[in-house]
């Protein structure tokens, strides 16, 4: 990461909101997850209602480019930019900041970020009940497609909040929902199928995973995509497949006057990366270590889902490494550490923070050699 020799602060929503309506032109790097894009969607919609000029950008590790007279604000990682906000949910934070800079933030698309990074909606943040307002909650559960039991199929096929036997398989899934034999989405219907979910998604499967399940479960229903957990999915599908499609989609998420455009090309990218991530999950060659376990996946394969989804669904260790032989991708117990940790030892490119870390520039064996001994 590039090194401009001024250090980052921990923004609160104040002083980020602050530094926003003093800059005459902002830089926004987020990294590639769903509730980094969120944020950043939240802070390019204030900034462009208040005629504030700005340059927006994706990347899983970000290369921060600092300018004389320009605010570099860092979403996701404690990069070497004016202002980094790295506390988790990042999504929380730049609605603050975005409702103090003076403009109508949108709840609904901070509460998929927060979703997006592993957390349960709550009542104890400020965002949860203007966005609740505006939604329903229901029985079943949380996909960015809904209407029957096709879409539902679709759903389930293609989620990446649980990882089961219907992932990416399509035959399955729609086995699982016609077993059900239920002529419509009724409540009943939705509490079968989340009932059959989740004891599909714990089978075979480590002890954590019967909480990391509740994230797909009982959904709040409403905003562009259904439901706020499949809002989330794909967001985090286009962070990490098409971070320029996210971008767009995010900025148009938090503009009150705008639909979000370009939102069947974002379903299809939710698709394929599902798609990529399952498959290379499945196929991955795997190793267990202690408190870590490790999967070897094709170049194809998005490292970050697989690490998320191995750690959830596959690990029995506290922490998983996704690697593709030039890349490295963390999730788990003090992931984002690890990875920083690792990347100076290998002189390796590398960010994270709490559960999620990343390191570019870095072969598969030095990367399980180097977080074996991390940990």
């Amino acid at each position: 990461m590039t090194q401009s020799g001024r250090p980052a602060q921990s923004a609160p929503a104040e002083s980020l909101a602050a530094a926003c309506r003093d800059a005459d032109f902002v830089r926004l790097q987020a990294t590639a997850d769903g509730d980094a894009l969120a944020a950043l969607g939240q802070l390019a919609a204030a900034l462009h209602a208040t005629d504030t000029p700005f340059h927006a950008s994706v990347r899983a590790v970000p290369d921060i480019t600092v300018t004389d007279g320009d605010l570099t604000v860092c979403l996701g990682a404690d990069a070497d930019a004016d202002i980094a906000l790295t506390d988790e949910p990042l999504s929380a934070t730049a609605y603050t900041a975005a409702d103090d800079i003076g403009t109508d933030a949108d709840a609904v698309l901070a509460l998929a970020g927060a979703v997006a990074a592993g957390y349960t909606p709550g009542e104890n943040t400020p965002l949860y009940e203007p966005a609740t307002a505006k939604l329903d909650r229901r029985p079943g559960v949380a996909v960015p497609v809904g209407g029957d039991t096709e879409t539902l199929v679709d759903g389930l096929a293609h989620s990446t909040l649980v990882h089961a036997g219907f992932s990416a398989a399509r035959d399955t899934a729609a086995a699982l929902v016609g077993g059900l034999d239920a002529e419509s989405l009724d409540s009943e219907t939705h509490r079968r199928i989340a009932s059959a979910v989740a004891l599909r998604a714990i089978e075979d499967a480590p002890a954590h995973a019967a909480e990391r399940v509740e994230r797909v479960l009982r959904p709040h229903v409403g905003g562009p995509f259904a439901t706020v957990g499949g809002y989330a999915d794909v967001l985090d599908a286009c962070a990490r497949r098409r971070p320029g499609l996210g971008v767009a989609l995010a900025i148009d998420a938090a503009r009150a006057d705008e639909e979000p455009r370009r939102a069947d090309e974002a379903l299809d990218v939710w698709r394929d990366h599902a798609t990529a991530a399952h498959t290379g999950l499945r196929a991955g060659e795997t190793a267990r270590h202690n408190g870590l376990f490790v999967v070897r996946v094709a170049e194809t394969a998005p490292l970050g889902t697989v690490a998320r989804l191995a750690q959830a669904f596959r690990s029995p260790e506290s922490l998983a490494l996704a690697v593709d032989g030039e890349r490295a991708a963390l999730s788990g117990e003090h992931a984002g550490e690890h990875a920083r940790r690792v990347g100076e030892q290998a002189e390796a490119t590398a960010t994270g923070r709490t559960t999620t870390g990343y390191i570019e520039g870095i072969d598969a064996d030095t990367a399980e050699t180097e977080v074996r001994r991390a940990v």
